[in-house]
């Protein structure tokens, strides 16, 4: 096996199926560059860089539920869930959630660690094709590795933002000691640039067998237009957004479940995601770093990532449309917090989005087709935690789909559902925001109100009492557009990983999350801790096992 270098600040070594060493010295039995120079080396590394999208990885520094593939941790960060569990399960998830955070939380090294791994074996495969006798026989290969190190990169900007740049000529050295500073501070021209090349090299369509699961160039597009709307570059995000839609490639699915189930996960709607499996009885090709995120009700484990009052009562409609201005102050969500399963309760009659019953698991309506949510008896939280009576429903496999799990060894859920880093629904919506920012407002009524109806014409779930229509009416105001679309995406994404970062690029977010906590902690009354959501906390800290292994060379955010 080659060496590959594990990029992490700091002389770290883990243990990931094969030894990752610091050596020049190739050991005995071991291939070299010029032995791995050929297909099927260049396909062995390049799998490798594929295989840490999953971040189920043996070994590994820090708290190992932080490497949340699905960036559920980030969720709970949010408005939109709570940690879940019991308060004592998970005690950095429960700093994280009060934001009372400190830098050696191990869920942020975690995280960290993970996500460098997946940089240094981009690398690997771009440094082994670098040096082969016919790199431009590799270009698919490299615009895939590249893209692959773009998309790591990405989640590392949008975590930490003052982070190292490691490229395949620094990662040859044997000091991994890179500043976050300066001219090797990672920026966002780094990804555009990764994302740009896979753009124009990667394949048009998926002919020749080219494998599902594999970025394509118009997946690469849309990326890059997510990477230039981080940035509020308004005009080149609509340009790629618009371009992945005119492609004619992608459409939502009929119905927003079926991205979702094992048989249509991989259809129209998907653009690139992590690629689970359990049907098969492969445990370690399940989500690992998902397997918390289960109801406790059925002998699952363990009750974690439960939604807020706050995001159902987001869903409440009035004519059809949300609420935007006043769904807090004018909630008519009932809920059974602190109220026992023995305890009569009737669903509430007021009209939702039928979205909700999609994404939250509430009492009185059914389970993913496992029955009526009964109420206290399905949630693992007390009523003295701070997690309140909501369960997930997206990541929860539908009980005629139950098959695609695998149990762990201490009895630990690993789904084989895909967790979608970007569905096509996410690029339409992200069209519809640079359309409005651009003045272009009628363009995002159009984009949104596609999303709409999908909602709108598929079967809602029984027992409820959705009510959706269309934006009927021009949009002739920018910020109540720009409202309106930003309101569409959490109805649209929650509980799939984006709400923390959608919150952190639109700014603002102390005052919106401290209003939040307030209203949350009036309603879940066991949730008001005192917490209070500070500047400091729109990025994460950068580790402080990672300062401390580089010597001082790292640099911590400012407010840490």
């Amino acid at each position: 096996m080659r060496n590959i270098y594990l990029i992490l600040i700091g002389l770290l070594v883990l243990t990931v199926n094969c030894s990752e060493e610091f050596t020049d010295v190739d050991p005995i039995g071991s291939l070299n560059d010029a032995q791995l120079a050929n297909p099927t080396g260049v396909e062995l590394l390049l799998t490798g860089a594929y295989s840490v999208l999953d971040a189920g990885r043996n070994g590994g520094i820090g708290n190992g539920w932080g490497r949340s593939a699905d960036n559920w941790v980030a969720d709970v960060a949010s408005d939109d869930a709570h940690k879940g569990s019991t308060d004592g399960d998970q005690p950095d998830l429960y700093e994280l959630e009060l934001f009372n955070w400190q830098t050696g939380n191990g869920y942020f090294m975690a995280r960290w660690e993970v996500l460098y791994a997946g940089v240094n074996r981009s690398n690997a495969v771009i440094n082994l094709i670098a040096s082969s006798e016919t790199p431009a026989n590799f270009i698919a290969e490299e615009a895939q590795a590249k893209f692959l190190r773009g998309h790591y990169n990405f989640e590392l900007k949008k975590h930490y933002d003052n982070v190292p740049n490691i490229t395949e000529v620094n990662a040859s050295e044997l000091n991994y000691n890179v500043a976050n500073a300066g001219g090797t501070l990672l920026s966002w021209a780094n990804i555009e640039a990764d994302f740009t090349f896979a753009k124009d090299n990667l394949p048009a369509t998926r002919a020749g067998g080219y494998a599902v699961g594999r970025p394509i160039s118009s997946t690469a597009q849309a990326f890059l237009g997510k990477a230039q709307l981080f940035q509020g570059k308004w005009a080149e995000a609509s340009a790629n957004l618009e371009a992945v839609i005119s492609t004619g490639i992608y459409d939502l699915h009929p119905n927003l479940v079926d991205n979702f189930r094992s048989a249509t996960e991989n259809g129209a709607e998907a653009m690139f995601a992590i690629q689970y499996s359990a049907d098969d009885g492969q445990v370690k090709q399940g989500n690992a770093s998902g397997a918390l995120n289960y109801p406790a009700a059925f002998g699952w484990c363990c009750g974690f990532y439960q939604p807020t009052q706050d995001l159902v009562d987001a869903y409440q409609t009035d004519n059809g449309l949300p609420m935007l201005d006043n769904f807090q102050a004018s909630s008519a969500m009932d809920h059974d917090y602190n109220i026992t399963a023995e305890t009569a309760f009737t669903v509430p009659s007021a009209t939702v989005d039928p979205r909700l019953d999609f994404t939250v698991g509430r009492r009185g309506v059914d389970y993913n087709g496992y029955g009526i949510h009964a109420g206290k008896s399905w949630i693992r939280a007390n009523f003295s935690d701070i997690s309140g009576p909501y369960l997930p429903k997206k990541n929860i496999f539908q009980a005629d789909d139950a098959n695609n799990f695998a149990q762990g060894g201490w009895g630990q859920n690993l789904s084989g559902l895909n967790y979608h880093i970007m569905r096509y629904a996410d690029v339409l919506l992200m069209a519809a925001e640079a359309a409005v920012e651009t003045g272009s407002l009628e363009r995002g009524r159009t984009l949104v109100n596609l999303v709409r109806n999908r909602a709108k014409t598929m079967t809602p779930v029984a027992g409820t009492n959705p009510d959706i229509e269309l934006y009927n009416d021009a949009w002739v105001d920018a910020a109540a557009a720009r409202k309106a679309v930003r309101f569409e995406r959490r109805l649209e994404l929650a509980m799939e990983g984006h709400r923390y970062f959608d919150l952190v690029r639109w700014g603002n977010m102390p005052a919106h999350m401290n209003a939040y906590i307030a209203n949350e902690a009036a309603t879940i009354t066991t949730f008001g801790k005192g917490q209070t959501f500070q500047d400091k906390h729109v990025r994460y800290p950068i580790p402080l096992s990672a300062i401390d292994l580089s010597g001082g060379v790292l640099v911590q955010n400012p407010g840490h």
